[in-house]
């Protein structure tokens, strides 16, 4: 007799990760794809891009008119039928701001794979209410990958 179990599979994750920068610091793919599984996007199609000050700077200057670097750009295609957008981190960025606030670059770079994730879902921080929601988020999802509270 055959089981009549469901058999249960995991949403389809394509991810693509690029390295346009060189730095021992970065994160593994391995360790990008476990961050981005733990704020469970479903079936979803990623590219994380992680690259220099001089890209960096260019892109927030192209799509959000500001002429500097910052760590984390999420560029989101759609929710539907899958997750589909790019997260873009500036590794000078990430890698000062690990520094100033005495961070190791892996929970830095972890904290915002997380926070560009929620974004690209939906979650934004443009007020109290907002902003509360998404860092508990944050802050439940870290923890649960084994990372300090990053506020």
């Amino acid at each position: 007799m055959k089981s009549m179990k469901k058999r249960v599979t995991a949403a389809r994750l394509s991810l693509g990760v690029q390295y346009a920068v060189k730095e021992d610091a970065l994160p593994t793919r391995a360790d990008v794809r476990k961050w981005v599984r733990a704020t469970r996007p479903g079936a979803a199609e990623i590219t994380v891009r992680f690259v220099d000050a001089e890209e960096g700077r260019r892109l927030n200057a192209l799509y959000r008119g500001k002429d500097c670097a910052t760590n984390v750009l999420t560029f989101p295609y759609g929710q539907e039928p899958a997750l589909a957008g790019d997260l873009v981190l500036c590794l000078p960025v990430v890698m000062r701001e690990a520094a100033e606030q005495g961070k190791t670059p892996s929970a830095h770079f972890a904290h915002l794979v997380v926070h560009g994730m929620l974004h690209l879902q939906g979650y934004d921080h443009e007020n109290g209410v907002e902003a509360d929601i998404m860092e508990r988020k944050e802050r439940d999802i870290l923890d649960q990958l084994g990372f300090p509270d990053p506020y």
